[in-house]
């Protein structure tokens, strides 16, 4: 049996393994079954990746490895699925389980299906030509093992590819056939308590093959007599000078041959040429490093600090003039660094410290990567005021990194928790062999991303001590220039000491007051992951994935829902809803909970975001350092745990954190009635001044004052007290407006509160929450006298198939107008228009105001219908 045939030499240590397996006959056949034709580069330096495969379970497909991947075996019967694509993923593009977002649809696998391992099979054409050597190179494991077999003859077994991310290389020269070879590729069982692998915890219903299967692109490279891997660039900033740079760049030259052979290694670098001749043994791989000085060169910073230049780097190996392989790269000139303040880790950029302001990342549940969609929610973060997103073990492909360099969006990457990833003290030998390939393997892919700048070799917790050192040798072979941390939660390892971060919760609702404490979750330190749990999308979007009856049982707190989690924890609406009924009054129909759940989502997602931008200005243990809420997105439609769902919607949870973001902007402090304005730029802004207006729920103005604000960069300042005056209704508004030197409004904020307050005990409640002592009572706003506005809208087309459609509301009664929305449709009674990137939205108007908001969106998306504006708002009628 091949099975216990033994694999062939060790020919090349990559990041992973590289075989040279032996050459047998197989016969030609036609192309099987269906998918893209595939014909493989032949020249040196050329590189063609698989573009889909057909896939089978073994169940079905019971033959060996060698029958499979000969190119005679008929496929017939199998299905074709893209080149990423997990199983589930796979039988999903096929329709096999329906819709599998909509209600417990997903229910419909049977987890049985994934007991056994699925086959993955591609059929191509290549040319070989004499001196020209082909690799096999998968860009991450294979989940949770692989098989690897070409033309008959195994390259790899399951004790070689193991894990999710260890990247490998095979030299498969010899046993490519001119006209038609076949690849195929045997994905084991996945389990994430016992691989190093991908879990999605409690953060959505699990998928039933718990991400067996190829999630990255597998390629076959071609090169000659010496190849060129791992080109990457080093950059170092005399901080705090920013005049000069040195530039190191490093690239590995290998021979493929078992004969000595001269290269000539050049290429070029932030506008500079540099060359190296290389004497290689046989089978030798070397690093080339050229040193370059660069003055005055671009620098790249996050997005709401400076610009995010990029360069080129490319190198080139040439052996007897004729280019026998090359690799072209971009990085940006940054330098970043990390220090203690009292315990708490701090970030610097350039030398300036930074706030990070966050998300948590959610890849989609069945690893499919969708790059428009990605697109659009990176253009959604940035647009948010987020300047970072948490990579909690979902480091996904490589188009993110790219966006997030070009967008100056900042990425922190790392080990996820709750999987076998946590138990390092119970790791095989194995195991450890796996982890250090895979943090090798990912620091190399991602290392020339200015946007990366981190790397969180835990999460809930620290490597043990041996584990510990496996990482960071491991990092260090990549060349990792960026702060390593041992765990997201307060936890400390031997080399690296302690995180300065902490992980205290909460994971449920909080009030607006609570983040504004230094204990638990608030605004002291660095807090890795927090969030106020629930995040109920508008109607529209329930009715996409949730039938009639799921809908109506959310006004039963008590009843577990499908869409939320499967960890008990957070399988209910349980407190929330307690909440939202002492503070709002209990919803009278489920339309009633969704449209209060807007509100109470906003003003404590606002609150969140507003403290920790405060308390970045104070001093020691109780400056605030950085925040990631829990989380940003969603793997798949659910009702918690995001700032914009599934379907790329925004409501209110997105726009609390999107006003409390700007750039430069006023706010109000929960816990002492002060004001703020905080300023996330690196320079000061003089003469400006914030008038703020306090008004009784009928809309009577009660207070109105104007402070001069001296706007320091990088942080805050205190601009007083809210003022207090007499004769307050129960609920009331409070209206900032900052302007600047020429009256000119730049921001404007609107509350509502109460003169009752919420408060919190902080001696009950568990990890994931702080419970309530005492609810703030707003329910009078409820029965606000209808509000009365007129609405016009313009739209005009923009640039790269895009258009706006701006929307201008006045309030033209005399009561308030609360809380309103505008969605733009696809004509008049249409679906809505996604994804929307809008100026602001659940907007407030006193009487006289108006406002004028902006929607940017594909034009494509409006599916060849006219933009029709609707606004409602919590007492505004639906128009």
């Amino acid at each position: 049996m091949l099975r216990n045939r033994p694999l062939p030499a060790l020919v090349v240590a990559a990041v992973g393994l590289a075989l040279l397996v032996p050459g047998t006959s197989a016969n030609a056949g036609p192309v099987p079954g269906t998918g893209t034709a595939l014909t493989v580069a032949a020249a040196p330096g050329q590189t063609s990746t698989i573009p889909d495969w057909r896939m089978q379970t073994s169940a079905t497909a019971t033959q060996a490895g060698s029958v499979i991947s000969g190119t005679g075996y008929s496929d017939a019967g199998w299905l074709t699925v893209p080149a990423r694509s997990t199983v589930m993923a796979g039988l999903i593009a096929n329709g096999r389980y329906g819709d599998v977002n909509y209600s417990d649809n997903l229910k419909r696998a049977n987890p049985a299906d994934f007991k056994v391992p699925w086959w993955y099979r591609k059929v191509f054409q290549a040319d070989p030509q004499p001196g020209v050597n082909t690799f096999l190179k998968l860009n991450g494991g294979v989940i949770s093992r692989g098989e690897v077999w070409l033309n008959g003859t195994k390259v790899a077994g399951t004790d070689t590819v193991i894990g999710a991310y260890p990247t490998f290389e095979f030299n498969v020269t010899s046993l490519l056939r001119k006209g038609d070879n076949a690849l195929a590729i045997k994905a084991s069982p996945s389990d994430p308590a016992k691989d190093l692998v991908i879990h999605f915890i409690d953060w959505a219903q699990l998928p039933p093959d718990r991400n067996q299967g190829l999630f990255r692109d597998v390629d076959i490279a071609q090169s000659g007599a010496v190849s060129v891997r791992g080109l990457h660039v080093l950059s170092d900033l005399p901080l705090p000078n920013l005049n000069t740079a040195t530039v190191t760049v490093k690239v590995d030259a290998r021979n493929n041959t078992g004969s000595a052979v001269t290269t000539t290694v050049a290429g070029s670098a932030a506008g500079q040429n540099y060359s190296q001749i290389v004497s290689l043994a046989a089978n030798e791989t070397r690093t080339v490093t050229f040193t370059l000085n660069v003055t005055d060169p671009q620098v790249w910073w996050p997005y709401q600090m400076g610009a995010q230049p990029l360069y080129d780097a490319t190198a080139t190996a040439t052996v007897g003039g004729a280019r026998s392989d090359e690799q072209k790269t971009t990085f940006g000139i940054r330098e970043v660094t990390s220090k203690m303040i009292s315990g708490n880790l701090q970030y610097q950029i350039n030398g300036k410290p930074i706030l990070i302001r966050g998300g948590g990342w959610a890849s989609d549940l069945f690893l499919r990567t969708d790059v428009r969609k990605i697109a659009d929610e990176m253009m959604l973060t940035k647009s948010m005021g987020l300047n970072t997103i948490r990579l909690e073990g979902k480091p996904e492909n490589d188009e993110i990194y790219d966006m997030a360099d070009r967008m100056g969006i900042l990425l922190m990457t790392g080990w996820e928790c709750c999987s076998k990833w946590q138990n390092t003290g119970g790791f095989t030998a194995e195991d450890k062999r796996v982890a250090g390939a895979s943090a090798e393997g990912e620091a190399k892919r991602i290392r020339n991303h200015p946007s990366v700048f981190t790397f969180l070799i835990g999460s809930d917790e620290a490597p043990v001590a041996d584990v510990e050192k496996i990482y960071l040798d491991a990092l260090k072979r990549a060349d990792w220039q960026t702060p390593i941390v041992t765990a997201a939660a307060r936890r400390s390892s031997p080399q690296l000491g302690d995180s300065g971060m902490k992980m205290d919760g909460p994971y449920w609702w909080e009030p607006p007051v609570y983040w504004y404490n230094n204990q638990k979750g608030g605004s002291a330190g660095f807090a890795s992951e927090i969030g106020p749990g629930l995040a109920i999308p508008e109607m529209d979007e329930l009715r996409k994935f949730m039938s009639q009856a799921e809908i109506n049982k959310l006004t039963n707190y008590n009843a577990p829902q499908y869409h939320l989690s499967p960890s008990a924890n957070f399988s209910k609406i349980g407190f929330w809803g307690t909440a939202l009924d002492n503070r709002y009054g209990k919803p009278s129909t489920v339309d009633d909970f969704v449209r209060k759940a807007q509100l109470q989502q906003y003003e404590t997602n606002r609150a969140q975001f507003e403290a920790f931008g405060r308390d970045f200005s104070d001093a020691g243990a109780n400056q605030a350092q950085g925040l990631i809420y829990w989380m940003q997105n969603d793997p798949w439609p659910k009702l918690y745990w995001h700032l914009y769902n599934y379907n790329l919607a925004t409501a209110g949870s997105y726009f609390g954190a999107k006003t409390a973001n700007k750039a430069l902007h006023a706010q109000y402090s929960y816990d002492d009635k002060s004001l703020a304005v905080v300023n996330m730029g690196l320079e000061a802004k003089q003469g400006m001044s914030l008038q703020v207006t306090v008004f009784n729920s009928d809309g009577t103005q009660k207070a109105n004052e104007t402070r001069p604000v001296p706007a320091r960069a990088n942080g805050s300042v205190r601009v007083g007290t809210l003022p207090q005056p007499s004769g307050l209704s129960p609920a009331y508004f409070v209206r900032l407006l900052l302007k600047d030197s020429t009256g000119k409004e730049i921001d404007r904020n609107v509350y509502w509160l109460s003169t009752k307050a919420d408060t919190l005990n902080y001696n009950a409640g568990d990890w994931w929450y702080t419970p309530q002592a005492q609810y703030t009572d707003l329910k009078s706003l409820s029965s606000l006298r209808a509000g009365q506005v007129s609405v016009t809208s313009t739209t005009a087309p923009g640039t790269n198939g895009r258009q706006s459609t701006s929307v201008t509301v006045k309030n033209t009664g005399t009561s308030v107008a609360f809380f309103m929305r505008a969605s733009l449709r696809k004509g008049q009674g249409g679906a809505e228009v996604l994804p929307v990137d809008w100026s602001d939205n659940y907007i407030t108007l006193f009487p006289g105001e108006s406002q004028t908001i902006r929607g940017e969106y594909r034009t494509s998306d409006l599916g060849g219908a006219q933009p029709v504006v609707q606004l409602s708002g919590h007492n505004v009628s639906r128009r």
